[in-house]
């Protein structure tokens, strides 16, 4: 009809700016103009790449309610909550990946529980790949969590699926090792040769696959899930921190169960000390329940992963970089003395974990807990998160 205008054309949402001329999603309809009485078509904004990327983190768990994000709950705090922030507010995600983390395909290797801390935990994610990448990510971190390398995989990587190993360290003090004849919090003692030649022959017993169900929670003797394959589980010789003595406890293994590892040092330790026979180690492997107790979580740290079957595959094929991260192991000896070796002496210093769990060791009942499951019994099924990698 004559006279009468055409409803305006509804407002086109603006593209989201980020560093360097890219747009995080593309214009629609991109205008025309008129140059020359020719009709050219304003250049379309390029759109940022998005790739899938692992990066190599260490940080300190103390303070912190394990690795993995709980959605939803702001109550308990994680490591994850600070990288997700970190990354949204680094311009590498949007806000809405920080929310649901399946929309980046994130995925770390392991779980690592409430106060345990790493020195090489890898995680891999989507990401769009802006300049000073990692600098932007440590920028809204705080100091006790960093990123000390990025690497580009292949698109299909999961960190966890793909991860054939994980290394952990348990430090502690000497005094752990003490008879139960001395003093529980002994500063003066130091470990002998013989007694560490004592610690490594039990630790030993560790290797191969076995029946770690009493090393756990609700797993049962006949669940396939409860066998778990270690590598190699060692203490390497003594060292003095601010005068008291400390060891590190060693062990390589596929995966672990939560707690596993606290009870395996702690099981060692009550035999060293004389509260446990050594016999518990194989009764505690077979059907039986045994209460095993469980090492403090203060000196457990994740060390680092290892991809060895992706390395064999794609390290060599002159696209991808293996995953060793040689090139960054002076940053990760660099935050271990800066940020994890610290706090674990100070911690134990003020708080004394590892006296006051000594302490409960002479009341622990080291015989079985409950009537042995009969053939076809099993445990509960773990709640979900509490099964895979996780100590």
């Amino acid at each position: 009809m004559a006279g009468k205008e055409a409803p305006p054309a509804p407002a086109a949402h603006p593209p989201r700016k980020a560093p360097g001329g890219w747009v995080w999603e593309e214009a629609q309809n991109p205008p025309k103009r008129l140059r020359g009485g020719e009709v050219e078509v304003q250049e379309q904004p390029r759109k940022l790449p998005k790739r899938k990327i692992v990066l190599l983190m260490a940080y300190s768990g103390k303070g912190y309610h394990g690795m993995q994000r709980n959605v939803g709950s702001s109550q308990f705090k994680t490591i994850e909550d600070d990288l997700v922030s970190a990354l949204v507010r680094a311009g590498c995600i949007p806000e809405n990946h920080g929310e649901d983390m399946r929309k980046m395909s994130f995925q770390r290797c392991a779980r690592t529980d409430k106060g345990v801390s790493a020195a090489g935990q890898v995680v891999s994610l989507k990401v769009w790949l802006i300049e000073d990448l990692l600098d932007k990510i440590n920028s809204h971190l705080p100091s006790h969590i960093r990123i000390l390398g990025l690497k580009r995989v292949t698109g299909g990587f999961n960190s966890k699926n793909k991860c054939d190993a994980r290394t952990y360290f348990y430090m502690l003090p000497t005094f752990a090792f003490a008879h139960k004849d001395r003093d529980v919090q002994d500063e003066t003692y130091r470990l002998s040769a013989e007694t560490l030649q004592q610690v490594n022959r039990l630790l030993a017993c560790y290797k191969g696959t076995h029946n770690f169900h009493n090393f756990t929670s609700q797993k049962g003797p006949h669940e396939p899930s409860a066998r778990r394959y270690v590598l190699e589980m060692y203490c390497e010789p003594p060292f003095e921190r601010e005068g008291l003595e400390f060891a590190v406890i060693k062990v390589k293994g596929q995966s672990f169960m939560m707690h596993q590892i606290r009870k395996m040092v702690g099981l060692v330790v009550a035999i060293v000390k004389g509260y446990a026979p050594e016999s518990v180690l194989e009764r505690s492997w077979g059907e039986e329940k045994v209460d095993v107790p469980k090492a403090p979580g203060l000196g457990l740290v994740l060390e680092r992963v290892h991809f060895e079957k992706y390395n064999q595959r794609f390290g060599g094929d002159g696209l991808h970089e293996p995953l060793d991260w040689a090139q960054e192991e002076a940053k990760v000896v660099a935050f271990k003395e800066q940020h994890i070796y610290p706090t674990i002496v100070s911690t134990e210093r003020r708080e004394r974990s590892m006296a006051q769990w000594l302490s409960t060791l002479p009341i622990h009942n080291f015989s079985a807990t409950a009537i042995a499951m009969g053939s076809g019994t099993q445990a509960p099924s773990p709640v979900d998160g509490r099964d895979g990698d996780k100590d």
